[in-house]
């Protein structure tokens, strides 16, 4: 009905100016941003003023209805436009106060010849359009901890545990956002896993096969791949893990492990940490193929552990 321009300025009217009165003014704000997001336009000057005037105003949302509006900005067609414009607005300190933070962060300029972590991660947000929500997040929030854990040390910079420090904090910006358990488990592995790219090519067989079997490992390896265009380009690991990921996906289920507590306990062990350091042994040689039966892993535990420990 009158086309898109027209959609646009209906678009614009029903934005409105905030009135401090009501919730759904205040959403509004947010909205407006939403919006230009979905659908490429640009935000009416004066309505764009009145936002940044009244963005603090955006507090008073529950956070469920912001949740929402983020999703919808995050899966759209431009979201690095959307969070320029949460940014300039001043609604992005509000709801995301983490994300300016990112701003002036430098980076070792051999790996990111691109810029600070905000520029990094705005370029990764460029190549996403109407993604899956997890991935989105992802890319947002991977290095979300690297203003913590900036160390300008004698060799180059470094952020020393920045994917764990930045899955803790990315786990409690999306409960904070009230999001499902579902997609905090999903999005914070992204954030915790992210490095392990680099190691890849020099993995034991083991321990590459359960890189590789990681839930959502489809939205790993493209974090990963959006992540280097965004940096180095440097695309060798990425090469790699996904001719290796093809090869797994044909793969039959992994074997049950054949043993357990109860057969460690009969063999004298005492329950504790070291149970954990078998299993996972006889693990790690099931998947490197060299065991699968019950009778072999319980001769594996005798050899490497010995037996009757009291």
């Amino acid at each position: 009905v009158g086309g898109v321009a027209d959609l646009k300025k209906k678009i614009i009217r029903c934005i409105g100016e905030p009135d401090k009165r009501f919730e759904e003014d205040h959403l509004r704000m947010l909205r407006a941003v939403r919006f230009a997001a979905q659908l490429g336009f640009d935000i009416e000057a004066k309505t764009f003023e009145s936002i940044v005037r009244h963005a603090d105003l955006i507090r008073k949302i529950s956070p469920e209805r912001i949740r929402d509006e983020l999703s919808k900005l995050m899966t759209s067609p431009n979201p690095a436009r959307g969070i320029r414009l949460l940014d300039e607005s001043g609604l992005l300190e509000k709801v995301l106060p983490e994300v300016p933070l990112m701003k002036g962060v430098e980076q070792p300029p051999q790996y990111h010849p691109e810029g600070d972590v905000y520029v990094h991660t705005l370029l990764l947000l460029e190549q996403l359009c109407n993604a899956e929500l997890e991935l989105a997040w992802g890319c947002l929030l991977h290095d979300i901890a690297k203003p913590n854990t900036f160390e300008r040390a004698a060799d180059r910079i470094r952020f020393h545990g920045h994917d764990k420090i930045g899955a803790d904090m990315t786990e409690a910006i999306l409960r904070r956002l009230h999001y499902s358990n579902d997609v905090v488990r999903v999005v914070t592995a992204l954030t915790a896993e992210h490095l392990k790219f680099k190691d890849a090519m020099a993995m034991k067989k083991s321990t590459l096969k359960r890189f590789l079997g990681i839930e959502r490992f489809d939205l790993h390896l493209e974090l990963h791949r959006i992540d280097c265009n965004a940096s180095h380009k440097d695309m060798r690991a990425f090469d790699f893990c996904k001719a290796q990921y093809e090869d797994f996906k044909k793969l039959p289920p992994p074997v049950k492990l054949p043993i357990s507590g109860e057969d460690l306990k009969a063999m004298g062990f005492a329950p504790g940490p070291e149970f954990k350091k078998i299993l996972l042994a006889v693990e790690d040689a099931i998947l490197e193929g060299t065991l699968s039966e019950r009778e072999d892993a319980l001769a594996f535990v005798k050899k490497h552990f010995g037996t009757e420990k009291k």
